[in-house]
């Protein structure tokens, strides 16, 4: 009997919506956590600063916002339930896609479908294989209404290119689908001069809610924190009141210290910048290391540009590993997060079958087990030259060589270009989460 991820297991130890960079609390964020200790209660959706200081982080994006169109949630996972409780209907959503959104629709009892993301990156579906999945699902009687995708991917760590950004939502748009566009980390990508980054928002604004987990890049991933830009229009207002409504109800409320430490860091002062942006080098040149050492064992991966994490795909080693045992995406899962330590969530994790074998690889691990040695690589002009980092980096070599037979302990600093985790056969992919 085929396994389900469901099967003998409780909730997923995996931790927020970005993979943790591991990285310490920066002391400007500590300093205003601790000065805000005796707030008062928020109110639902965000005090003015906050509110203010989230129209200046748009604004600096070229998303020009007013404060009437914005709110703040304590987390992503609250703010996405809030949002689809107000838009109704099911969802759409790429395969595979970030974990923590299936989740989220199916506590309002909708169903979440899933259309296969295109071979070149992750984070949105095929345009025409999400127009064949809204067809089905209508003559199947469901109702979509809305379209999650990503900019920056969790859990590939892609960016879609523009013009597919382009395609992607024009087919969106033009089957009357609002567009949720998880922005949360879009503040990571790895070279800024390489990738574009394209929001929705800005093609397409009547059509738009952004959301973005500030726990990504702008503060530490244990603070939930997290804003939504909604549309200038008068759906927009509406969407915007219904998601209060529901955000009350919930009582998703962001925390007095929280909410002060959220409204300097989106003011991007120059300590939280700089932060971001040394976080962005350091996770660039160890996400180049991690794909030169899976791919030497024969593993397939999309070379990432954005986040702390990498989706890769064993499928080619599936003999050398059904011979240990080891047949699907949970089992895989078991064996990796023992041999290295770490949580390895399996591809069942982001709406991939059970039967692949497909895991996303964090690069936090890599960062070392004290702060000093994270914030040592953290400054290092070439990480990948601390000793720490380099036995990190040889462990995962010689598990990944296990499985190819070539227990090859060495690093190197070069960047292949991996292959891209495919389904074996273009198309709608795999029916719905019910």
């Amino acid at each position: 009997m085929q396994r389900t991820a469901a099967q003998g297991r409780g909730p997923a130890p995996f931790g927020p919506p970005a993979s943790s960079p591991g990285l310490p609390v920066l002391p400007e964020l500590a300093k205003q956590l601790a000065a805000a200790a005796g707030r008062e209660q928020e109110p639902v959706g965000g005090d003015a600063a906050v509110l203010e200081s989230a129209c200046g982080y748009w604004s600096r994006r070229g998303l020009m916002t007013d404060t009437s169109h914005v709110t703040a949630a304590p987390g992503a996972e609250p703010l996405l339930l809030a949002l689809l409780a107000a838009t109704g209907g099911d969802v759409l959503l790429s395969r595979p896609c970030a974990a923590w959104y299936v989740p989220q629709v199916r506590l309002l009892g909708r169903h979440a479908y899933h259309a296969p993301t295109p071979a070149e990156c992750g984070g949105v579906p095929d345009p025409f294989a999400l127009l064949e999945t809204v067809r089905r699902v209508r003559e199947e009687g469901g109702d979509p209404r809305g379209l999650v995708l990503s900019v920056a991917d969790d859990p590939s760590g892609t960016v879609p290119p523009p013009e597919l950004m382009h395609e992607v939502c024009e087919a969106a748009v033009a089957e009357g689908l609002l567009i949720v566009s998880d922005e949360t980390h879009r503040d990571t990508v790895h070279h800024d001069g390489d990738t574009v980054l394209l929001s929705p928002a800005e093609m397409l604004p009547a059509d738009v809610v952004v959301i973005a987990d500030l726990g990504s890049a702008l503060l530490p991933h244990g603070w939930p924190a997290a804003i939504a830009r909604f549309p200038g229009t008068r759906r927009g207002a509406e969407l915007h009141a219904a998601t209060l409504d529901a955000m009350a109800g919930l009582r998703a409320v962001l925390a007095g210290p929280v909410a002060a430490a959220m409204a300097f860091a989106l003011t991007e002062p120059e300590p939280v910048r700089a932060r971001v942006l040394a976080s962005a080098r350091l996770h660039a040149a160890l996400a180049s290391a991690v794909l030169d050492v899976v791919t030497r064992a024969g593993v397939l991966c999309r070379p990432p540009q954005a986040g702390s994490q990498l989706y890769v795909d064993l499928d080619p080693l599936r003999p050398a590993l059904s011979a240990r045992g080891i047949t699907d995406s949970v089992e895989l899962e078991d064996h990796l997060t023992q041999r290295i330590g770490e949580p390895v969530p399996g591809g069942h994790r982001f709406g991939d079958g059970p039967d692949s074998l497909r895991v996303r690889l964090s690069t936090g691990t890599l960062l070392g087990a004290t702060d000093e040695e994270r914030l040592a690589a953290l400054a290092a002009p070439d990480p990948l030259a601390l000793p720490h980092v380099r036995e990190a980096l040889r462990r995962l070599a010689a598990v990944f060589g296990e499985f190819a037979g070539t227990h090859d302990n060495s690093t190197h600093h070069n960047t292949p270009q991996g292959g891209a985790p495919q389904d074996s056969a273009p198309g709608v992919s795999g029916g719905r989460d019910a």
